[in-house]
């Protein structure tokens, strides 16, 4: 994001991390970015200010944060409420200063270049010109700018973690199956691709469901099972539920 937000001419002014060499890291891709050794942004000249840590790391940041006066502090969590924040900052902050939630609703690793033009991009404020000045930032990184409340957030999160997380578990466990069988897994990505592109095709993923579950195939489920209990005892119960899910769409 923080590339993302250069591209489109915003200018970072500083960055901390409680890993000195993160912080450092991420400077070298960035124009003209100071290193801070503390959370002591009182003398920063920043509109706004991003916490982008984990969510159990949020208030042990804020309580060391000084903060500048009038500046929007938001964060970027799919799950922490924007009444979360604003109580933090009243508890730990001794400037007024304005709260709202700025957040990317992808994936993201290091090594992965994104169009960040696609990502949508969540805001939440109290008040309109806080949610203004929000959403005229989002809409300089991205084509796709929503209004979503703390608990619309954290519906959306659990979808994310169903499409994005449980999938890519799956999909690991899929090649530790075939590892079993010192099969390629490359055997499965035209499978996979094609998985996912007729289930973004179609107005309900529901509806182009396919396999044995689906086809009520008991001989050949039974088989997977015995193969499982023999070899994969962990992914016993998540074929059966999933499974049993399938069965009864």
């Amino acid at each position: 994001m923080s590339q993302a937000l250069e591209n489109s001419e915003h200018a970072l002014l500083e960055v901390y991390s409680r890993d000195p060499a993160n912080a450092r890291r991420l400077v070298s891709r960035l124009y003209n970015t100071t290193v801070m050794p503390d959370l002591d942004f009182s003398e920063s000249a920043a509109e706004v200010i991003f916490l982008a840590v984990p969510d159990d790391a949020i208030a042990d940041v804020i309580e060391k944060m000084v903060l500048p006066e009038n500046v929007i502090l938001v964060h970027t969590s799919g799950t922490k409420s924007l009444e979360e924040l604003d109580r933090l900052v009243q508890i730990y902050s001794d400037v007024p200063v304005e709260t709202g939630v700025f957040y990317p609703l992808q994936t993201f690793s290091r090594e992965r270049a994104l169009d960040f033009l696609e990502i949508p991009i969540c805001v939440e404020a109290h008040n309109a010109q806080t949610e203004q000045i929000l959403v005229d930032l989002a809409k300089t990184l991205s084509d796709v700018v929503y209004l979503v409340s703390s608990e619309e957030r954290k519906v959306l999160h659990l979808a994310a973690v169903f499409a994005c997380n449980f999938t890519n578990y799956l999909l690991a466990e899929s090649k530790m199956i075939l590892d079993t069988a010192s099969l390629d897994f490359a055997m499965l990505r035209p499978l996979i691709r094609e998985t996912y592109q007729k289930a973004l095709a179609a107005d309900d993923p529901r509806l182009v469901q396919t396999g044995p579950a689906k086809r009520r195939d008991t001989d050949t489920m039974q088989n997977h099972q015995l193969f499982l209990i023999d070899n994969h005892p962990h992914l016993l119960k998540i074929y059966q539920n999933i499974s049993q899910g399938i069965g009864e769409v």
